[in-house]
């Protein structure tokens, strides 16, 4: 039987994963003499990416790495495979989301300012259960307020490699029209344990 070639290695790897994979992890995987060049991982998931072109999956790079995701044209069907019905999230989950992430770091008070009400000790609770926010330090003011920003497990979650990938706030209107489709194309296919092709729910340190 002849030896597997590094595309077929990276493939295997990145679909059994369940979640993004740097090229350094990839690099890991060989042995120390036969370990690839960083660049011939990269000619190999550029590979990969032509031969996925016109199918239902694809490779998409985000701030933990690269993984290999149900193509979102096809997700639809792909998302009866499960029961489950992807949680619904209210306005105010989401707009206290958009807000961290295009204001931060911020405080709860500062939220509660621009919108103009209280956010619901509920709604910090989901977002920091779900790794989408986390506490990075406190306001120098009375009370030392815990300030929030967004953590790379949002980044991965929203298919987005860096903070400025975000489209601009000029054109949200509507946060439904940016998280909320969001929520609705990826919950079902996230959340579903066990299925290496979609895309990644383990919690990724964000710490410097």
């Amino acid at each position: 039987m002849s030896s597997p070639s590094l595309k077929q290695i990276v493939e295997g790897a990145l679909i059994a994963a369940g979640g993004p994979l740097t090229l350094d992890q990839i690099q890991a995987l060989f042995a120390e003499d036969e370990r690839p060049e960083r660049a011939r991982i990269l000619e190999g998931i550029r590979a990969l990416e032509e031969d996925y072109r016109t199918r239902g999956i694809e490779i998409a790079e985000v701030a933990g790495g690269y993984r290999v995701q149900v193509r979102a044209s096809v997700a639809p069907w792909v998302a009866r495979l499960w029961d489950e019905k992807a949680p619904r999230y209210s306005r105010a989950l989401l707009e206290t989301l958009s807000l961290i992430a295009y204001r931060q770091p911020i405080t709860r008070g500062e939220i509660e300012d621009i919108r103009g009400v209280a956010v619901s000790t509920n709604i910090v609770k989901t977002l920091t259960e779900r790794e989408w926010v986390r506490v990075v330090g406190h306001r120098d003011v009375p009370g030392r307020p815990a300030l929030y920003a967004t953590t790379r497990r949002f980044l991965d979650y929203f298919g987005l490699r860096s903070l400025n990938d975000l489209p601009p706030l000029s054109e949200i209107r509507d946060p439904d029209s940016f998280l909320g489709e969001e929520l609705a194309l990826n919950d079902p296919a996230i959340e579903a344990p066990a299925r290496p092709i979609a895309p990644p729910t383990e919690p990724i340190r964000t710490d410097p």
